[in-house]
């Protein structure tokens, strides 16, 4: 969910404008499942622009306090999100916890590392969803661990439906600063892209599976 369209705007012209998302159409990427995209993204290069990094962080708190009531810990997911979480964690005043993708083989084997007390509400920060599937695993993680995970943010989201559906099926808030959508559209609309580019690039998003084979 998108909660605020021209932030979501310039959200995505901060994020062309450094290259953390390149969008060839016509010279595709082939990500790690096999799929032929014509997008790639990589959020992480928000951190070397100062600017750009602070508007992030001061969309991400501004519309967490807008969207979330008594949030007692923010939580980063490894390892895109968790230095944009600790800054987030930094702006609200609040702790800070990070989730791995699996527990430590080792030591005392935490998935979950922090401090944070049973029943505290969480909040996740992520800085791209897919398909879903990590980052709600992350969540599960929270859970497990007694947490009371009130939702998800993330940077930027594809807005594919099954990342929708898994969701909203385990009762988890999402919001994305961002999405494909108005990526495409801001795109479109800086000239970045040309009408011809924008057509395979919507039709991608219908059919990523199979697009471009």
């Amino acid at each position: 969910m998108i909660l605020d369209k021209d932030k979501a705007l310039k959200i995505a012209d901060y994020l062309l404008q450094i290259k953390a998302v390149k969008l060839q159409p016509n010279d595709p990427f082939t990500w790690s499942s096999g799929w032929n995209s014509p997008i790639y993204c990589d959020n992480r290069k928000i951190l070397s622009y100062p600017e750009i990094r602070t508007a992030v962080r001061l969309t991400f708190a501004e519309q967490i306090k807008n969207e979330f009531e008594n949030v007692d810990v923010i939580a980063g997911v490894a390892t895109g999100g968790i230095a944009i979480g600790a800054l987030v964690a930094q702006e609200l005043g609040l702790p800070f916890i990070y989730v791995r993708s699996s527990a430590k083989g080792h030591g005392l084997q935490n998935q979950v590392e922090g401090d944070f007390k049973a029943g505290d509400r969480v909040v996740v920060i992520e800085d791209l969803i897919s398909t879903g599937g990590s980052s709600f695993k992350a969540v599960e993680a929270l859970r497990n661990a007694e947490a009371n995970v009130l939702g998800i943010a993330a940077i930027f989201t594809y807005g594919f439906q099954k990342s929708i559906d898994l969701f909203e099926e385990n009762n988890c808030k999402l919001f994305t600063l961002s999405d494909y959508d108005h990526l495409i559209d801001q795109a479109a609309a800086t000239n970045y892209v040309n009408d011809s580019q924008i057509e395979s690039l919507k039709n991608w998003k219908l059919n990523p599976e199979n697009w471009n084979k």
